[in-house]
């Protein structure tokens, strides 16, 4: 493929006649996707220009796709002789009539794909070394915690690794919601992550500033010390509290120093992931199969990416277990139980809190005709999520009119024919996802995580919204949900999955059949419900 485009790419000096140039131009505009294509390629966005004039110069000569439904790519490998002919691709299956064409599946997998694609673990650790960031003065920490609603004697310290005000996603969605609970009670609120990305917790010899969160608000970067002189002055405590979402990106020491700064040694470890377990916090071997967290010694550590990282992992979460008293919080049983088997670690005590519950609301709406059963995928199009495989069964059976695709998330796929919905789940908008599988009245989310998921917002929010949830054996948290609630189906793994598919037999998941049962979502405060 590679080699059919620089072949196009080589001829660029073979200019057609400008009529014809004009001709190719008109033809391409009558289905080009503007919106699209700047979406996709930001720098042809920041450039300014219109998108049409660069697909046609420069871009499909890139593999720039103009539309979400065709691939440069994928119409090139079918068609070598428009490679070879210098064709435009896009303009010569407008005029041509040539059928649709697909991206075709990797014929070794996607997953040969993803271990092709691996960054060793040096590399990742020297890239999180290199970021800068300016640190601020002990005067600037001080007169932020100086705002203090009740001068720091209700404290809550919170530690992950990354500023959830300013990404998304699970974890940065629980913080936020601690974060509300502590402006409803008047309590303020210290967050505290790593300046850069870290793809582990860091040792004495990784010297790094962190970034302050006040109350919501950034206040800049600065050193671990800086942290713990600013809380050493804080008045007597009436009820501060703790609770590290994550220690990537921090060290063991400077964490429980800072906490003993603020008079703090008890509090709430929570398992949004295993990265106490291991480097490779989704427990994937190599990022592409379930490992099961076997023991660090075992052979199967010695034949991936993450397994020399191990002991290095375990070893400053056993270290930051030593210094602090720390009860862990599980968002549902199964990680749980995983977690107390692999980790090893000393927890004061353990807690089974699930992020959100459902409470019934009443009968879901059914179809008034027969159609299609509408399957989705929900979320970012992430391999370890799953979207390989949906992209694989949504492309092989496009034309079978049993089934229709959807893709409900924040970011398209254009490889993928499924009909795109945007939904962005943000604090202000926490149920923009069931809202949105609810009026799209989806039958069936396919939710076919490779990994051991702590807990499924997604599978919570698509049985909310009536729809079936559709897993296999390794997604945890989503396998363990489906078979206690019947929310769905468990199946046997892949081929059991495309074999479902060939047969039908998931035609009875339609909610003509199953006639599901809407619900609310109840949502957690995550450690202000422990600690209140």
């Amino acid at each position: 493929m590679r080699r059919l485009i620089a072949t196009a790419a080589a001829r660029l000096g073979r200019r057609a006649p400008a009529p014809q140039l004009h001709t190719d131009h008109a033809i391409a505009a009558r289905a080009f996707d503007a919106a699209f294509y700047l979406k996709f390629n930001p720098d042809v966005a920041a450039n300014g220009g219109d998108p049409l004039d660069h697909f046609m110069a420069f871009g499909w000569r890139e593999g720039r796709d103009p539309t979400p439904d065709f691939s440069v790519r994928a119409y090139l490998a079918a068609f070598p002789e428009v490679a070879a002919s210098d064709a435009n691709p896009f303009v010569h299956y407008l005029a041509s009539g040539r059928p649709r064409v697909l991206a075709p599946e990797p014929v070794l997998g996607f997953r040969h794909e993803l271990i092709e694609r691996l960054v060793p673990m040096e590399t990742r650790i020297a890239v999180a070394m290199t970021g800068e960031v300016a640190a601020g003065s002990q005067a600037d920490l001080s007169a932020a915690l100086a705002t203090s609603r009740d001068g720091l004697r209700r404290l809550h310290v919170t530690f992950s690794h990354d500023d959830y005000t300013a990404h998304v996603g699970g974890l940065q969605l629980a913080i936020q919601r601690e974060a509300a609970r502590l402006a409803e009670l008047g309590r303020d609120h210290l967050h505290l992550h790593p300046a850069g990305p870290w793809p582990v917790v860091r040792t004495a010899d990784d010297p790094a500033l962190l970034g302050v969160i006040w109350n919501g608000k950034a206040v800049g970067f600065f050193p671990a010390t800086a942290v713990a002189d600013g809380l050493a002055g804080a008045g007597q405590p009436v009820a501060r509290t703790f609770a590290i979402h994550s220690l990537l990106g921090h060290t063991a020491d400077e964490t429980a120093d800072i906490l003993a700064a603020a008079g703090l040694n008890e509090g709430v470890f929570w398992l949004h992931d295993f990265a106490s377990v291991c480097a490779g916090f989704h427990l994937l071997r190599n990022d592409v199969e379930d490992c099961a967290a076997p023991p660090p010694d075992s052979a199967a550590c010695g034949i991936c990416l993450y397994g020399p990282w191990r002991g290095r992992q375990m070893a400053g979460h056993a270290r930051l277990f030593e210094r602090l008293a720390l009860t862990v919080a599980a968002p549902s049983q199964v990680t749980l139980d995983l977690w107390t088997r692999a980790a090893g670690l000393p927890g004061a005590a353990t807690v089974v809190l699930p992020h959100a519950v459902l409470t019934p609301r009443g009968p879901a709406p059914i179809p008034a005709s027969p159609r299609p059963l509408r399957i989705a995928f929900a979320g970012l199009p992430a391999a370890h999520k799953g979207w390989p495989i949906f992209q694989a069964l949504a492309s092989r059976f496009a034309d079978d009119p049993r089934y229709e695709f959807l893709h409900l998330g924040a970011r398209r796929d254009p490889a993928a024919p499924a009909r795109f919905t945007q939904v962005a789940v943000t604090a202000a908008n926490p149920l923009a996802m069931q809202e949105a599988l609810e009026a799209a009245e989806v039958d069936v989310v396919l939710l076919w995580s490779l990994c051991r998921e702590t807990f499924s917002f997604v599978a919570h929010e698509a049985a909310a919204a009536g729809c079936a949830v559709l897993t296999g054996p390794d997604s945890g948290n989503i396998a363990a949900f489906v078979a206690q609630t019947g929310h769905g189906r468990v199946l046997a793994g892949e081929a059991a999955l495309r074999a479902a598919f060939e047969t039908g037999e998931l035609l009875d998941l339609a909610r003509a059949q199953r006639r599901p049962m809407l619900y609310d979502l109840a949502f957690s405060a995550l450690t202000l419900d422990l600690s209140s």
